[in-house]
């Protein structure tokens, strides 16, 4: 049975509130179709979409711009720079924490490695959220890499899929919490 795509938003915003990576009106999510996007509007609640709440717009600018996510000008950039279908953007509480404290995060868990790779980049706009030059810094980024983070404010993960792209936030967090036990504990690993 096929989902539709207002189905496949609620899920996986459900999964993104349920998890603890976006809080009440955080995050945003996004998928490309050609030159359309369908973003989640502005103010939405990920835990809880309605139909409403998805909102399909152009690749380029136009009308309905305002009823979307602030973070369009990002979701935009990162489409017109790579091949990615899909967008999730999260507020994970470790990730942000490392990127508070990193230029990059090398994650040290098997599965992290393994879905994220080696080394997600630390982003360092003056404004994080909805600025041009964020979009830029995360367009080139994600040229190169699945997952990138803006300090303060987040990881962007990009794939085929909103599901795919989920897996990628969720890594990172588990292995940013994985880096928070390991610097807790003042002994070396093995």
């Amino acid at each position: 049975m096929s989902l539709s795509r207002y189905e496949l938003f609620s899920r996986v915003g459900r999964d993104l509130f349920l998890s603890g990576a976006v809080t009440s009106h955080g995050g945003n999510l996004s998928v490309r179709a050609g030159d359309s996007i369908f973003i989640t509007r502005r103010g939405s609640m990920l835990g809880r979409l309605a139909e409403g709440d998805l909102v399909e717009t152009s690749i380029d600018e136009c009308d309905v711009d305002a009823e979307c996510s602030r973070e369009l000008v990002v979701h935009r950039a990162i489409y017109c720079a790579t091949g990615a279908r899909a967008i999730v953007h999260a507020h994970t509480t470790h990730t942000i924490f490392r990127s508070l404290i990193e230029d990059d995060i090398r994650p040290i868990d098997s599965e992290s490695l393994y879905v994220i790779g080696a080394s997600v980049p630390v982003l360092a706009p003056r404004r994080t959220i909805a600025s041009p030059e964020a979009a830029e810094m995360l367009a080139t980024a994600l040229q190169n890499v699945s997952v990138a983070v803006l300090r303060s404010h987040g990881p962007f993960a990009i794939a085929d899929t909103l599901e795919e792209a989920f897996y990628r936030i969720s890594a990172l967090e588990a292995s940013c919490r994985v880096l928070d036990l390991r610097d807790s504990v003042g002994r070396e690993l093995r």
